[in-house]
């Protein structure tokens, strides 16, 4: 991944809608849902939702197939893992494994 790729996810995900949107999308993966069912669970009018999805789309955050009448969108999880590679690449010196405590959860460097 390079800083433009990078910096367009990070635009595309600025939007407080985007983010639930994708953070959905996450939690029903692999399957995904139609625009319908992300609508009705996040309660957004659907001229509202094309609008973001279109955007998240273009952007490669989100993958839609055609089903019948209906496109089911779910989160382009291989993209959001390349971006977290291209943010940790150079943590620790280029170590990114010497940086995580699985067992915690937390950072080695985290100065909290």
């Amino acid at each position: 991944m390079d800083k433009q790729l990078a910096t367009t996810l990070f635009e595309s995900l600025a939007s407080g809608i985007r983010l639930d949107i994708f953070r959905l999308l996450v939690k029903h993966a692999p399957t995904g849902l139609v625009a319908g069912e992300i609508a009705s669970i996040l309660v957004l009018p659907s001229t509202n939702l094309s609008f973001h999805l279109k955007a998240m789309t273009h952007a490669s955050l989100v993958n839609v197939t055609q089903e019948g009448r209906y496109q089911r969108y779910r989160a382009n999880l291989s993209v959001m893992q390349s971006l977290i590679d291209y943010l940790t690449a150079e943590c620790c010196t280029g170590n990114p494994e010497q940086c995580f405590d699985a067992d915690k959860a937390t950072v080695c460097c985290d100065t909290n």
